[in-house]
């Protein structure tokens, strides 16, 4: 299993010591991912590993959360979130997981909840292009027409409108490895990833 929990703790760029081309770079700090739970073929029907991240005070948690981190002798974690493998037979209750799981692995997904934004208008949501501002014209930043006449007699489902911007569940494949510290946990990928500083992010080997 390639997949770990971690946050996003900013971008930075790194040289190449023999061409000196700069390549901006994401660090991650993934894990360590204690093993909550342990799912199998023969007990749930699907093979599957569920991980914990991250701090959280047990006694903001409900009873029958903090019974289910005790099973498994593992602090309560703030996150919890489940990765499907060919065979779980070889993890256990309260084992860790660590970066060091990436060091052969060249291409990662990164996945992460992007900025929210708020109400946005679709001139900066959907990129309208404004209407005049000369000619007595008042249409700036307006979203023009948005249904028909009497047929349909109504505003069709997906019209792109005025609405909430962001907070979303946003995935970046085939991001390239740049490095792997295993001492500070901390991932290094090309590019950038969804989210803001701090924020969770789920990193697996690329799918495609």
């Amino acid at each position: 299993m390639s997949a770990l929990l971690g946050k996003k703790l900013g971008m930075t760029q790194i040289f190449d010591e023999k061409t000196g081309a700069v390549t901006p770079v994401t660090v991650l700090q993934l894990g360590p991912c204690p093993v909550v739970q342990v799912k199998t073929r023969d007990h749930d029907g699907y093979e599957a590993v569920q991980l914990g991240y991250g701090d959280i005070r047990p006694t903001t948690m409900t009873l029958p959360k903090r019974g289910h981190f005790a099973r498994a002798g593992v602090v309560p974690r703030r996150w919890l979130r489940e990765v499907r493998v060919e065979d779980a037979s070889g993890f256990q209750p309260g084992q860790e997981l660590t970066v060091e799981i990436f060091a052969e692995i060249k291409k990662v997904d990164v996945i992460g909840t992007s900025k929210g934004r708020g109400f946005a208008g679709t001139v900066k949501r959907h990129k309208f292009t404004t209407g005049p501002k000369t000619h007595g014209s008042r249409n700036y930043r307006a979203p023009g027409s948005i249904g028909s006449n009497s047929t349909p007699n109504r505003v069709f489902k997906g019209q792109r409108m005025p609405g909430h911007m962001g907070d979303v569940r946003v995935t970046v494949r085939n991001l390239s490895v740049a490095a792997v510290d295993a001492s500070n946990n901390l991932l290094l990928v090309e590019g950038a990833v969804p989210g803001a500083r701090n924020g969770l992010v789920y990193v697996r080997t690329a799918k495609k």
